[in-house]
Parts: structure tokens; C-alpha cells; sequence
């Protein structure tokens, strides 16, 4: 009879809500007044040939030019009917438009190197923790950045979205788009241009098959994953937009979370790390 005993107790204890919150329940319980919603001028909309949809927020901040000539590719319909071309594992998802066109008009082919932009004019929220890449980290707006005082630059953390380039000094012309779906890879920081990030969707890119040939892209053009079409949020039906909120990194929630997200106390952990790295404190998004 202690075994049934045992398993109720355990089953209960499981039911229970953690006496200390982890991240993900902070997130979950922040007020509606915490969220931020996206401006549907700044959200890309990418919709598979399977119907699985990815929601990109655009970084116009850091790279003006770039996000010009994305806004103009996705209006153009540039990536309607094109396809991923790249998975590497623990690296990124890169896809690109059909081969054999022009840039649309008003597309620049050579933007500037938008890698960095002074750090003036931007209220930045430190992180708190040392950085093995930069001076300092934390967030501008409720984007992650590193700086050294006088420049600052978004960080190649999971699910940001950077454009692809030739050797320099091409800087890309924003054609050509990846999403970060491993380990940060921090060293390609201020040698790209970063655009965006994912805010929903991302399981669809990073649960792909990878590519046999060099650096993971496919092989054989069957292999490719089919892109139905790319819009604006701004351009779409309003009905058929999605609604996607970010946590305000000044509130309060988002203060609780980055604490815990340094200092698990959650009852899974035995001792807490007393620190974390930018790139493991994911502003949290929901859609609503």
C-alpha cells in the first residue's frame, strides 16, 4: 500500500506551483502592460510551403539601409516561391530568393557595413555579468547588444536573423537572410550585418533537415525547403497578421526574469549559477 501512497504524493508535489517562480513562469504571469507590441511595419512574415509560419522583427535601429532593402524584397515578392537553401547543424538556417533575377528597383546592392552604430541615443540596460566578446552586454530597448563605450552592436545570440555576404567588402544586400539556430556564434559579431530576430516560429527553422554538402547546404535542389511567400505584417489582411509581443526589458517582470534566469532557485536546481551570458537571457515573446 506505501507504493500508491508514494506515487499520489509525488504526483501532487508535481501539480504544486514552485514555491520560487522559474523564468518561463515569470514570463508567463508578467501583466499585460509589461508586453510591447511589434509595429506590423517592423514584422517580416514567412509562410512555408507546409503552412508552418515564422515571425521576424525587424532591427531598423542598427541597420537601416539593410531593413530598407528587405522591406523592399518582401513588397517586390522576392522570396514568393523561393526556398531554404542551408541548414548547418548548430549554426544557422539561410534561405534565398529564386536564382536568375534582378533586384527589384529601389534595392541598394551595396548598403554600407552596418555592423556597429554609435552608442549615443540609445538607453542601454547592462547586463551585469562579464562577457568574453565585449566590454559590456545587455539590452537597448529589449534588443541584446555589446558595446565598448561608444559603439554598440546587436549580438549574434539564437534566433537572430543576419544577412548573407560575399567577402568583403560586400556587405550584402539582404537577398540572401539566416537565422542563428545554435550555439552563439559571437565571433561573427560586427562582421555582418544582424537585421532581426525570430520572435515565433523558430522550432519550424531549427527542426529542419540538415545539408549534406559544404556548410550545410543541400545537396540536391529537392532537397530545398519550399517558401510559400514572405510579407510584411503591415502588408497582410489585418485579420491574418499576427499579433506578437516582446517583454518590456525595463519592467519589472523582465528585472525578475533576468534574476532568475541568473539564479535558478526553481526546485530542479541544487546550486545557482550566480551569473549567466547575454545569449542565454532570450527576451521573452508571445503572440496574442
Amino acid at each position: 500500500m506505501r507504493m500508491p501512497v508514494l506515487a499520489a504524493a509525488l504526483l501532487l508535489a508535481a501539480a504544486a506551483p514552485s514555491p520560487v517562480p522559474s523564468p518561463s513562469q515569470i514570463a508567463a504571469a508578467a501583466p499585460d502592460a509589461d508586453w510591447r507590441a511589434v509595429d506590423p511595419d517592423r514584422l517580416l512574415v514567412m509562410e512555408l510551403a507546409d503552412g508552418r509560419r515564422i515571425a521576424i522583427e525587424l532591427a531598423p535601429d542598427f541597420a537601416p539601409a539593410h531593413v530598407a532593402n528587405i522591406r523592399a524584397l518582401a513588397r517586390s515578392g522576392w522570396w514568393d516561391g523561393a526556398a531554404i537553401v542551408r541548414v548547418q547543424d548548430d549554426y544557422v538556417v539561410q534561405w534565398a530568393g529564386a536564382g536568375g533575377r534582378h533586384l527589384p528597383d529601389g534595392v541598394a546592392a551595396h548598403p554600407p557595413a552596418e555592423y556597429d552604430r554609435p552608442a549615443a541615443g540609445l538607453v542601454l540596460r547592462r547586463l551585469g555579468f562579464p562577457d568574453g566578446y565585449a566590454p559590456m552586454t545587455g539590452f537597448a530597448g529589449d534588443w541584446p547588444v555589446a558595446g565598448d563605450g561608444h559603439r554598440i552592436w546587436l549580438t549574434h545570440c539564437y534566433g537572430m536573423v543576419g544577412v548573407g555576404r560575399d567577402m568583403p567588402p560586400d556587405t550584402g544586400d539582404g537577398s540572401e537572410l539566416y537565422a542563428v539556430i545554435g550555439q552563439a556564434p559571437r565571433q561573427l559579431d560586427r562582421n555582418i550585418a544582424l537585421v532581426g530576430r525570430v520572435l515565433d516560429g523558430l522550432p519550424a527553422l531549427a527542426s529542419l533537415p540538415r545539408g549534406t554538402a559544404a556548410l550545410g547546404f543541400y545537396a540536391e535542389p529537392g532537397q530545398r525547403v519550399p517558401i510559400r511567400r514572405v510579407r510584411l505584417a503591415a502588408d497582410m489582411p489585418e485579420a491574418e497578421r499576427p499579433r506578437v509581443e516582446v517583454l518590456r526589458t525595463e519592467s519589472a517582470s523582465f528585472h525578475r526574469y533576468l534574476d532568475a534566469s541568473a539564479n535558478r532557485r526553481d526546485p530542479f536546481f541544487v546550486r545557482p549559477a550566480g551569473g549567466t551570458d547575454l545569449c542565454n537571457v532570450r527576451v521573452p515573446s508571445r503572440i496574442r
